[in-house]
């Protein structure tokens, strides 16, 4: 079986494509961690900095099902490339934002990025399986799969360092210079990024739309396994209450800080520990219902925990079972549709995992001022819990394809 490293040290294509994912997810990072602490700053209020985190999720939620067309569509490295591109000229926007006056400024440059990001994941997800051999898959989604968690250690990192230490619009420029950098690594990427197509025109985006709902609909398989990132997603709006929780443990900023770098920990950590499930198809839907299940358990854990160090264990193990629950949904994504159907489905994957974020992290918001945080806590984790008890029940006759899905 292939190995992380190996898969790594071999495949050039592929060092690319992660080394370009890689640099994407920190600049994000650089965009966001100062901007968040500039807003405030400039408007005295908070609502800025919390319409920007919406226009995030919102946006990107609601582009995916046709971006996830596009990347079926058109070149993948086309969309790749140009989605770093325009998010590059979108952050350059950012340089604008001096006063109150400009602030709205920053609402526009982060849409726009976040439009970028819509057309960049589908296709990047899709992608994968194409730049690697079908030995090396499982290997090198569990590299895939580390991204997110290095870069939300790594990047946050180095984006409030940075911040700090020579202002906002330093980071605005390091992010602008990754995502040239990331621009520059995907066209260097020598493999086709999808199977050969038939000749003809490509279908509409609609119909092709239609076409990838209704392959989804219709197998049960499928519509398990783009279910299952929801589940964690409904347990999101305990970031919501990080700061509040490092408070009542009386370890402020900093304890905020080590709660997020373990949340990071945790998600890189989980895939490259696990990735040894990938190799075994029928494992695939009982781990991800374990996966699930621990997320719950490990808040509800953190809402009863009488101390902070127990807390930081309980989140690093909450988000080792998330990392390890996005990864092998996506690995068993990729085996089981079509490269000419993947970057729809994929779209429509994360679509339902980013709506189950906000919804989240909304309903905490409501709440926040009204109840404990520790009821948060608890009540998003077992709304997880509940959630993989019922998948789990309402998915036990299925099981996968035992071979990754042609083109």
């Amino acid at each position: 079986m292939a190995t992380p490293v190996s898969v790594l040290t071999r495949n050039q294509d592929f060092r690319r494509l992660f080394g370009a994912e890689l640099v994407v997810f920190g600049s994000d990072w650089f965009v966001m961690v100062p901007l968040l602490v500039l807003l405030p700053k400039l408007t005295g209020s908070g609502v800025w900095g919390a319409l920007v985190l919406a226009a995030d999720t919102g946006i990107n939620a609601l582009l995916l099902p046709y971006t996830g067309t596009v990347a079926d569509r058109v070149d993948r490295r086309v969309i790749l490339v140009a989605a770093n591109l325009a998010a590059l000229v979108a952050t350059l926007l950012l340089f604008a934002v001096r006063s109150a006056a400009t602030a709205p400024l920053a609402l526009v440059a982060v849409g726009a990025v976040a439009v970028a990001k819509a057309f960049y994941s589908p296709a990047a997800s899709a992608a994968l399986p194409n730049v690697v051999d079908p030995e090396d898959l499982a290997a090198a989604n569990a590299v895939a799969g580390s991204a997110w968690g290095t870069m939300t250690i790594v990047g946050a990192s180095l984006g409030g360092v940075f911040s700090s230490l020579f202002g906002p619009y330093v980071s605005f420029a390091v992010a602008a210079a990754s995502l040239l950098l990331a621009a520059l690594l995907t066209a260097l990427i020598r493999r086709p990024l999808q199977a050969p197509r038939a000749a003809g025109p490509p279908p509409r985006a609609w119909p092709a739309l239609a076409e990838a709902l209704r392959y989804i609909g219709a197998r049960p398989r499928i519509r398990a396994l783009v279910t299952v990132k929801s589940a964690v997603g409904l347990g999101n709006g305990v970031l919501t209450v990080f700061p509040l929780l490092a408070g009542l443990y009386g370890a402020g900023p900093l304890g905020t800080g080590l709660l997020f770098a373990v949340r990071g920990a945790g998600a890189l950590v989980g895939p490259l520990l696990m990735r040894r499930v990938l190799g075994h198809r029928s494992w695939l839907l009982p781990g991800l219902a374990l996966s699930m299940s621990l997320y719950g358990l490990g808040y509800l854990g953190v809402a009863a925990a009488p101390w902070f160090w127990l807390v930081l264990v309980l989140v690093f193990v909450a988000h080792f079972a998330g990392g390890t629950n996005w990864v092998l949904s996506n690995y068993a994504l990729q085996g089981e549709v079509p490269d000419r159907l993947r970057g729809r489905v994929f779209a429509t994957d994360m679509m339902l995992a980013t709506l189950a974020i906000a919804v989240s992290q909304l309903g905490a918001a409501l709440v926040v001022d009204r109840v404990s945080e520790r009821a948060i806590l608890a009540g998003c984790g077992l709304i997880t819990l509940t959630y993989a008890v019922g998948w789990r029940f309402a998915t036990r006759r299925l099981s996968l394809s035992p071979a990754p899905a042609a083109g």
